[in-house]
């Protein structure tokens, strides 16, 4: 295959990182959309967009921290723009899946007139070894609304390994993948299963969502987070059409979806999740 030109907005992400270093793998030219960059991107800073599109190919576009945030719509209707005009071939989008606010973002992309396809994913494994969930497990005491809710989290690998599939394939121009891991699960068993393979107590205490967003006032936490938190926990978790499994993993990579279980092995064995020593 003759090498591409790729902008990964948020190429340092958790699903954008893994996406550069295996296009770069396979002999592609990678341009990371970053505000730390050679040449930034930021998205509070459309003016500098042109320059990171200068050039490129194609697109994958993550929204941070999220596509249901005020303001997110109005930056992917820019950033639309000024790709059409940079004669960008493939957009890329990697959205939420069961949010509204995410849906009006993908309409806007795949109303752009440019090659798209709309990756949507349910909650990350690596919730819980590379964001807000790490430090309680850390403590050894998580307390999470939602706690019976059943949840098909998915791992990012795999998000990355269908997303690079429809930026490099036309195949899969205009198509909306809806990306989950192969079972669904509470966050209690997603902490036991945790505490099986670390062989160590991790105590889980179901909240409500007040007492939740109480707790991260308690601890300074920004309010543009917490409000993000409440909308994720009541708007995406409450909704009952996301506890559900799909096949598109397997369909486009031609592989079952990684296990919750392989990924705790696989994340255990570095470390990450052993227990805080308290110092003397």
């Amino acid at each position: 295959m003759k090498p591409q030109h790729f902008l990964i907005i948020g190429g340092t992400g958790k699903t954008g990182r893994k996406i550069v270093e295996r296009l770069e793998t396979l002999g592609h030219k990678v341009r990371i959309g970053s505000r730390s960059a050679e040449i930034p991107f930021d998205w509070h800073q459309p003016e500098g967009w042109a320059n990171a599109l200068e050039d490129i190919d194609k697109v994958y576009i993550t929204y941070q921290p999220d596509l249901a945030v005020p303001g997110a719509l109005e930056a992917i209707e820019e950033l639309t723009k000024q790709a059409k005009k940079a004669n960008i071939k493939k957009l890329v989008l990697l959205s939420g899946k069961g949010e509204r606010e995410a849906q009006l973002c993908e309409q806007v992309v795949i109303h752009s007139g440019i090659a798209h396809t709309i990756v949507r994913a349910s909650w990350f494994n690596q919730n819980f070894s590379e964001n807000f969930l790490t430090s309680p497990i850390l403590e050894r005491f998580v307390a999470l609304p939602q706690a019976d809710v059943k949840i098909p989290f998915v791992d990012t690998n795999d998000i990355a390994d269908v997303a690079i599939e429809a930026l490099l394939y036309a195949k899969h121009d205009g198509a909306i993948y809806q990306l989950t891991g192969p079972r669904l699960l509470t966050f209690k068993q997603a902490i036991g299963e945790i505490a099986d393979v670390i062989e160590d107590e991790i105590q889980f205490e179901p909240v409500s969502i007040k007492a939740y967003s109480d707790a991260m006032r308690a601890e300074s936490i920004p309010e543009d987070f917490i409000w993000l938190i409440e909308y994720l926990f009541t708007e995406v978790l409450g909704n009952p059409e996301n506890a559900v499994v799909t096949s598109d993993i397997e369909t486009v990579l031609g592989r079952p979806p990684i296990d919750f279980s392989t990924y705790v092995k696989t994340t255990a064995q570095t470390g990450i999740w052993n227990a805080k020593v308290n110092a003397v």
